[in-house]
């Protein structure tokens, strides 16, 4: 697949008809019923729903952590269900940034070799990765913490870290797993503020997984969720406001 040329047209990310089971038999479980789905270049997108809805299973679909049982996925237009596993690692470490709210530091590592694994997992030298980890903890105001270990942080400075490490490749996606859950209000919000400037000065595509109303409204769309499938979409509370302000205008 190429990635030298972007075709802003094409969504970025496409499900159709995707089914995912676990289990057999009298436990089988359908977490995902023929969800079709497309997810443009430069959007913001949050998936809320109930625990068991099926938003975590669509974010680990979507970001090729996990295959389909049924359907395809597609990245930039084309098919990778079928793809081999290293094939789907080199796209996902290339493409794809993550935030979680567990934060999933290594507490026995510095913060800059937190932010550059992604770089060390690619092959890329010391020094370049290096390089590069104090450039995004620069962005993030993080780079005089950048011999600390996790340990040593408070759980904002955690998240900046994640932050960072999510842009350590300079990803077209950034994934965020209810990224603001472990943090109190004010921290959440300085969180929210980093994310959606990425979105707005960057481009980067953000797709949010969140019980968070508040967080969800700050996205352009909203995939609401249950029982494995798309109930509806709605655009963001923000977004319905700015648009029928410039409708006014």
């Amino acid at each position: 697949m190429s990635t030298s040329v972007i075709d802003t047209e094409v969504p970025v990310l496409q499900t159709e008809n995707v089914g995912k089971t676990y289990g057999r038999g009298p436990a089988r479980f359908h977490a995902l019923k023929g969800l079709s789905c497309e997810i443009d270049h430069g959007e913001s997108v949050a998936v809320i729903g109930k625990s068991g809805s099926g938003k975590s299973t669509l974010m680990h679909v979507l970001a090729l952590l996990d295959r389909p049982s049924s359907g395809t996925v597609c990245l930039e237009g084309e098919q990778v269900n079928d793809l081999k596993p290293q094939h789907i690692s080199t796209l996902r470490n290339e493409t794809f940034g993550f935030i979680f709210q567990q934060f999933f530091l290594n507490p026995n590592q510095t913060v800059l070799e937190n932010v550059t694994l992604p770089l060390k997992i690619a092959g890329v030298g010391r020094s370049e990765r290096n390089r590069r980890g104090m450039e995004v903890l620069r962005q993030l105001e993080m780079d005089s913490k950048a011999k600390n270990k996790a340990t040593d942080l408070s759980g904002g400075q955690k998240q900046r870290v994640c932050i960072a490490r999510a842009l350590i490749s300079n990803p077209t996606v950034i994934f965020a797993d209810e990224p603001t859950g472990n943090l109190d209000s004010a921290t959440s919000e300085t969180v929210e503020d980093i994310l959606f400037g990425l979105h707005a000065h960057h481009g980067i595509t953000l797709v949010i997984v969140t019980h968070d109303e508040d967080l969800a409204a700050k996205c352009q769309r909203r995939l609401i969720m249950q029982d494995g499938e798309i109930l509806s979409e709605e655009p963001g509370a923000h977004t319905a406001v700015n648009n029928s302000e410039g409708g006014a205008a």
